[in-house]
């Protein structure tokens, strides 16, 4: 058997669109030679559909896309795509996140995803009823019948160390063992996480060890809203060694021929941190192009956390199509001023100065009769901040761009940012980065083995591209004389470990002081993190790159004890 893998990136909800990119991928796939076509997880309207899958008209609307399909397809070609199938009677929810068989002629439900997600960012019982049977899908092929196990994400993601995802004991794979089956499908949609790809390689050769069947292991590709797919689909034989796999973080098609013994395993996949990176550029990409915006802003300070902001938008958009702005004060260093001009340099970056003194004096004026004296301390502060989050917003409805946020993680969980200042922004870019993940990325980038990786994102491939100047200065907002974060907050080398236990691994004050911690420092972060809630209730969206991030897989109450 020739199977074709087709990693995609559809839109959202655009039904007819994404059934001419299945298409269009159906015919690569035959003129390669091709006898079954694997498309992702609910492919014909992207992931994660949410809403849309409660209107009614759009149900209707994928039967007419699947009889077009079925009509406009190669022949000799069949294609597994993923759909929505409506449950027989009033069952609520009323659908199957299903796999529908696609042929010249007519179509066919041939599986239904067995167990659904609730966690994190999925929410999928709120839409579907689980399957409740395993999928076999015999189809003859070259020359040959073959027996192919069908599976959709989730069902794959069984092993020990998960059950408590699944405490009623359903194992898909396991009960794909008596079919005896000669190939296990499995269509996703899962999202980037840092180091999931070496979870699903290793999940993918355990359930190939299991059905004694080598396994090919499709995922969507493409950034739709905070969720970014990161693709790198493959195929591991019976012993769970990679034969194929698929670019990362970039749609792709590969053939693999069932016949062909291979003398060499897959090549390997791309640093981790070439990885984020290339997942952070299509996430702003496929963001800004999804909404429609042409162009992106954002406020250059000098810092690493906006330089690191300019570099994923140029590798993103280009550089004709990025704009920084410099709002300076009479608190910004010189320093930070020249930094950030030699970097909108090395990227090409048209910018603009928009001193924000005479307005600070203009708020000062305003407010003095009713505070009875000048804003000072946190109120000034946040002043600055505010009238630059208005000029960015202000330039960014008037030429019509997208403003990026560049705010951190580390700076979201405490509330170090400011409401309607530098939080102002459609996508919050790297909000789901640590201080210190930030710093790392920024070592890479500027050091030689980033070299190709710039070069195929369009960036300069030779020296520094953030600058030792940028990486090396103390952080700092530059709200006041001599300000640095230090005096607000622990290092960032000793509040990011903390932040991420409390964060990502729902660690506990108590589990943590007895591991060791600082009980008053942990009773410090842990407060800062529950009274900074209703600022990231009213964050832009944040680009999710980590196991948990703040978002739509974070739900905690705003007023709480």
């Amino acid at each position: 058997m020739r199977l074709a893998l087709a990693q995609l990136n559809p839109l959202v909800g655009d039904l007819e669109g994404n059934g001419q990119r299945i298409l269009a991928a159906a015919e690569r796939a035959r003129a390669n030679g091709a006898d079954l076509l694997l498309t992702p997880e609910l492919s014909l309207w992207g992931y994660p559909p949410r809403d849309l899958l409660l209107r009614p008209a759009l149900i209707q609307r994928q039967e007419r896309v699947l009889d077009t399909l079925s009509a406009a397809c190669p022949g000799g070609l069949a294609l597994l795509v993923g759909v929505a199938e409506p449950a027989a009677g009033r069952r609520q929810p009323g659908l199957y996140n299903a796999l529908a068989l696609v042929q010249r002629g007519g179509w066919r439900h041939v599986c239904r995803k067995r167990l659904l997600p609730t966690y994190d960012v999925f929410d999928e019982r709120r839409y579907f009823l689980p399957g409740d049977a395993p999928a076999v899908l015999e189809l003859e092929a070259g020359g040959r019948p073959w027996r192919l196990g069908l599976s959709i994400c989730e069902d794959l993601w069984v092993e020990e160390n998960l059950r408590s995802r699944w405490p009623d004991a359903v194992d898909p794979i396991a009960d794909l063992v008596p079919g005896r089956i000669d190939l296990l499908l499995n269509l996703s949609a899962s999202p980037f996480g840092r180091g999931k790809g070496e979870v699903r390689q290793a999940l993918a050769a355990r359930a190939a060890a299991r059905l004694g069947a080598p396994v090919a292991y499709l995922n969507q590709v493409g950034g739709n809203d905070e969720l970014v797919f990161d693709g790198a689909s493959f195929v591991v034989d019976g012993s769970g060694r990679p034969l194929l796999r698929l670019a990362c973080a970039a749609e792709d098609l590969a053939v693999w021929d069932t016949t062909v013994v291979a003398t060499t395993s897959a090549p390997a996949p791309p640093d981790p941190w070439e990885q984020l990176l290339r997942v952070l550029v299509l996430g702003v990409r496929d963001y800004a192009a999804k909404c429609g915006f042409q162009r992106a802003l954002l406020g250059l300070s000098g810092g690493i956390d906006s330089a690191l902001v300019a570099v994923i938008a140029t590798a993103a958009l280009g550089s004709e199509r990025v704009e920084g702005l410099r709002m300076p004060s009479p608190f910004s260093s010189a320093g930070s001023l020249d930094d950030a001009d030699a970097l909108a340099r090395r990227l090409g970056l048209r910018t603009a100065t928009l001193p924000i003194a005479p307005l600070m004096q203009s708020f000062a004026v305003g407010l003095t009769p009713e505070l009875g004296a000048p804003p000072a301390g946190v109120t000034e502060e946040n002043l600055q901040s505010r009238i630059r989050g208005t000029l960015l917003m202000a330039v960014a409805n008037e030429k019509g761009g997208l403003l990026l946020s560049t705010g951190n993680k580390s700076e979201l969980a405490v509330g170090y940012c400011t409401l309607y200042g530098d939080m102002n922004g459609g996508l919050a870019v790297i909000g789901d980065l640590y201080k210190t993940t930030i710093s790392g990325l920024c070592d890479w980038l500027d050091g030689e083995a980033s070299g190709p990786c710039r070069a195929a994102l369009g960036l300069p491939p030779d020296g520094e591209l953030i600058g030792a100047a940028i990486r090396t200065k103390p952080p700092s907002a530059e709200l006041r004389p001599d300000q640095r974060d230090s005096d607000s907050l622990p290092d960032y080398a000793v509040l990011d470990p903390l932040l991420k236990a409390c964060i990502e691994e729902m660690r506990t004050p108590e589990e943590l002081v007895a591991e060791g911690a600082d009980p008053a420092l942990v009773a410090r972060v842990a407060g800062l993190l529950r009274r900074a809630e209703f600022k990231r209730r009213q964050a832009a969206p944040v680009l999710k790159v980590s196991d948990r991030a703040f978002g739509s897989g974070w739900r905690m109450p705003i007023a709480s004890a």
